[in-house]
Formats: C-alpha cells, structure tokens, sequence
C-alpha cells in the first residue's frame, strides 16, 4: 500500500476556511496521489464543531502551537473568544484519523493555527507572520508524523519523502 498523506480539506477545494472559502491547490502532484488514493482530507477546526464561517482565529502573541499544546497559550479569535479546546481537539482528531489511515505524512496549509508548518500569524491579526508551527502540526509532529506546507518547496519535499517511503516497502 503506497504512503498516505493528510491534507488539508480546503487544499482539495472544500470551502471550510474561517471565512468559508477553500484555498485549493491545483498541482500534478495532487493530482496523482488522489488518483493513487494516498489523499486523506481533514479540518481540524471543522472536526472540532467550530461553524463556516468563524471568526479568525490566532495564536497569542509570540507563542506557536507547540505551546498551545501544554498549555502556555491560547488560541483566541479577533472578538477575545478563546477556542483552544476547540483547537486542541481538531488537533486531537487529525491525529486519531492520520492514525487509523495510516498517514505517515501530512500536507497542511501553512499561516493557520492549527495547520501552519513554517509560519502563523503574530496573534494581532495585523497581518503580520512569524516562525512558528499551528496547533495540529505540532501534535502530529510530536507523534512521528512528518508535516509539509501547501509551497512548491514543501510539496518537492514530500515527494522525496513519499518516494523514499515507496521504495522501503
């Protein structure tokens, strides 16, 4: 059985962002591994119960998901609200689903809180990014499972991986 990947539900084109669009990614890349059945589609925010659309959500301030995920920070929306249980169980059920298909790998979009796996926003939702990991990659990464960006870089990089997976077999 060829290597599984992850990905990101808006990356395949389903309109479940904060603000209810997608942010599909078209590649040949893509293309294949859903033609090969390695794709499996998650939003860890929508997993959770949060609705489309959502207020947009951030990361406090100078924290990443890592931190999320002991407790140091909040993730909170521009209204204050904080959502990190709901954060934390998306993440939470992105793993239990990597898990059970056998995902080795993931394909996550990059900037969001839960998804982001070089960069998030600064939690002062100006726009401004900084390094940091969202909350569901830094569970999935804790538990083995390498993590990739929706960048033509990141996707050159899974593709090694996936081909040396390929050839383990």
């Amino acid at each position: 059985m060829p290597a599984r990947i992850l990905i990101s539900s808006c990356l395949l084109g389903a309109p479940v962002r904060y603000n209810g669009s997608a942010k599909t990614l078209v590649h040949d890349a893509i293309e294949l591994w859903q033609e090969q059945g390695r794709l499996v589609p998650v939003c860890p925010e929508i997993s959770a119960g949060l609705p489309i659309p959502r207020p947009p959500a951030e990361i406090e301030q100078g924290y990443d998901g890592t931190d999320v995920l002991v407790r140091n920070a909040r993730v909170v929306e521009n209204t204050g609200r904080d959502v990190t249980d709901a954060f934390l169980s998306g993440a939470q059920i992105a793993l239990d689903l990597a898990r059970s298909r056998q995902c080795r790998f993931a394909l996550l979009t990059d900037g969001s809180p839960s998804c982001g796996s070089s960069f998030i926003y600064n939690g002062q939702f100006n726009g401004t990014r900084h390094n940091g990991v969202g909350a569901t990659v830094a569970l999935l990464q804790r538990n083995g499972i390498a993590v990739f960006a929706n960048t033509e870089q990141g996707i050159a990089l899974l593709q090694q991986a996936l081909n040396q997976a390929d050839r383990a077999v």
